[in-house]
């Protein structure tokens, strides 16, 4: 009988973000950036999805996604990837297509492939001006909803070679004043109502602490 890839996501005693992880760290070789956010926002996605009326296999979905989301970076020329400066409007581009590049490496898997609309569809915004699809609100996938709040939040906390890392009392205001636009509100309040919790791994690193 085919128990179907949910089962075998939550079951068989295969720890997969062990396997998911030694992946991920091809991806942290080829970019400074990536070291440690596919973890954090892993991370984090698990924190608020603690916070979610869902059963045990989709919350491990949503949990390996989240680990998974940026794999497609793999396939984008370092030039691009690991650039000190703001990217060109050609070079932007090129950067948008990691979800769909990374969709298509999990669909070749018959464990992971279930989990390839998550990561296509996690830089999607909620007022339907995100990429690659433009998909709006509740067209978004649960899953990829959660992820584009915490990777939004690892993203502002971290240093890129442009910029300083953003506080997280700044980061707390831009996920409240894009409630609606870039972010899902529910997911987005959620996460703001549980702010200690779900940014408990970038405090834990970097010795931030969260508003007041």
């Amino acid at each position: 009988m085919d128990s179907g890839p949910e089962y075998e996501l939550c079951t068989g005693g295969v720890d997969y973000h062990e396997i998911i992880q030694c992946i991920v760290s091809a991806l942290d070789a080829k970019d400074p950036y990536t070291a440690g956010h596919s973890q954090r926002v892993s991370d984090m996605a698990l924190a608020l999805l603690e916070f979610l009326s869902l059963d045990k296999n989709e919350i491990e979905k949503i949990h390996i996604a989240a680990h998974l989301h940026d794999i497609g970076k793999i396939g984008i020329p370092d030039s691009v990837l690991n650039k000190p400066d703001k990217l060109s409007e050609v070079e932007w581009e090129a950067m948008k297509k990691h979800p769909r590049i990374g969709a298509d490496i999990l669909s070749k898997s018959r464990h992971l492939k279930e989990l390839k609309d998550i990561v296509l569809y996690h830089h999607e915004r909620f007022d339907g001006k995100g990429y690659p699809e433009g998909l709006k609100g509740d067209e978004i996938p649960l899953g990829a909803r959660i992820i584009a709040v915490c990777d939004s939040i690892d993203a502002m906390t971290s240093d890129r070679g442009y910029r300083r890392a953003y506080s997280l009392e700044h980061c707390y205001e831009e996920i409240k004043k894009n409630l609606g636009a870039m972010y899902d509100p529910v997911l987005g309040n959620l996460a703001l109502m549980h702010w200690d919790q779900v940014t408990e791994t970038i405090r834990r690193l970097e010795g931030k602490l969260s508003p007041q």
